[in-house]
């Protein structure tokens, strides 16, 4: 056993006598970084100094750390993909990353990974870019700390800012992605965790991800993308005190939510979208202690979804706080503030004394008659909606909170 350690001892203190550090600069000995690369052995450190470096498609295809000092500038010229990453235990950090070449068959990047693992990309500006990192068939990759920005006007003619397929247990921490198609997408992307990512000014989707499973967003800022956060065709998602605000148009929402189910929807901010949540064949989705203000419609749950629990929620300010499409309603309400609740509470018990039914008759109309919404704060869409409150006719009976509350829940 003795020997068997003191061999692995001198197995890594030979390895780390052969990692060397290699210098890439003006007054360096390598004057580019492809020389330096043909040069370097598994688990070498490249120092590439500030200056700009157009030297087309850059490969690295063994393990090293490469560090820029001073943001280095690397340009594709609007020709080339610019990193392509081909090995595993691969550290990119400290670059700028501009100008990549544009191709809808291969999809170029400013920096792509292929096929590999334990890859971090940290601390990188890529600027104008046709995609900015894009991750395939990877495992336990990091990207964090980046600033990712492009300047998309149609979304067929520029890619996302990070672009993750077919990979598992990746990390997105802390980047800010903004003027590309989608900020962050997922597909096929299993246990892996987006955090204190900031996607706004996207030209779709703030996030796009799908069949994607057992991943968790948490503590993200989304907003003023065209159509919002799309998630679908997912099981096991997990979504945290993110704030989805500012996402308007005739197609967006907040969070669109299509074929999910087994989720948590918990601690987010919906604030200022068409729809906060728009929700198509979802089941057993628990939306908890979130807060929907300000929004066009608070939630739209459509009559495909069933088994989902809406608890705990402050629904302020809101112009329809509930929609749905029909008759039909196989969830819950339970136990949330509505800002619209007109009862009373002669218990003190700071729970109305009777049910509040969200779904107002005007919001089914318009539903049903888009144009309808000319008439809103019109009187007789007021009295409309007072008279089906004391006597409901064309609302679903079921479509209840049997516990609402009071007073907001401090969230």
């Amino acid at each position: 056993m003795k020997r068997l350690i003191a061999i692995l001892l001198l197995t890594s203190t030979t390895c780390f006598l052969y990692a060397k550090t290699h210098e890439v600069g003006k007054d360096k000995v390598y004057k580019s970084i492809k020389s330096a690369l043909a040069k370097i052995h598994n688990g070498d450190t490249v120092y590439v100094y500030e200056g700009i470096y157009k030297e087309g498609n850059i490969i690295l295809d063994k393990e090293v750390t490469l560090i820029g000092i001073n943001f280095p500038i690397l340009d594709g010229q609007k020709k080339y993909e610019i990193l392509s990453v081909k090995s595993a235990n691969t550290i990119i950090s400290g670059f700028k990353v501009q100008h990549s070449g544009y191709s809808t068959l291969d999809d170029p990047g400013g920096i792509k990974v292929y096929n590999t693992k334990n890859v971090s990309i940290c601390n990188n500006i890529l600027d104008d870019n046709f995609f900015g990192i894009y991750l395939q068939y990877c495992t336990n990759c990091i990207i964090k700390n980046n600033s990712i920005i492009s300047y998309g006007i149609e979304e067929q003619k520029i890619g996302n800012g990070i672009h993750c397929w077919k990979s598992d247990s990746l990390q997105i921490i802390g980047n800010k992605v903004s003027g590309h198609r989608d900020g962050i997408y997922f597909e096929f992307v299993t246990n892996s965790v987006i955090w204190r990512n900031i996607s706004d000014g996207n030209i779709r989707y703030g996030l796009h991800f799908m069949f994607s499973n057992n991943d968790s967003y948490i503590s993200n800022i989304f907003r003023n993308n065209g159509a919002g956060v799309a998630v679908m065709f997912t099981n096991k998602v997990k979504m945290f005190n993110n704030i989805f605000e500012e996402n308007w148009g005739d197609a967006a929402y907040g969070l669109f939510l299509k074929e999910i189910s087994d989720s948590f929807i918990f601690g987010n901010k919906f604030i200022r979208n068409t729809s906060g949540i728009h929700m198509e064949g979802t089941s057993r989705i628990k939306v908890e202690r979130n807060i929907f203000e300000s929004n066009g419609w608070g939630m739209k749950i459509q009559a495909s979804c069933m088994d989902n629990e809406i608890i705990s929620n402050n629904f302020i300010g809101n112009t329809f706080d509930i929609s749905t499409n029909g008759s039909l309603v196989l969830n819950t309400f339970n136990g949330n503030y509505w800002d619209k609740y007109e009862g009373y509470d002669l218990d003190k018990d700071k729970i109305g004394d009777i049910p509040y039914h969200p779904l107002s008759l005007f919001s089914v109309i318009v539903e049903n008659n888009p144009p309808a919404m000319l008439l809103f704060r019109s009187f007789m869409v007021t009295l409309l909606d007072k008279s089906e409150k004391i006597m409901p006719s064309l609302t679903p009976d079921n479509f209840i909170d049997n516990t609402p509350l009071m007073h907001s829940l401090k969230l």
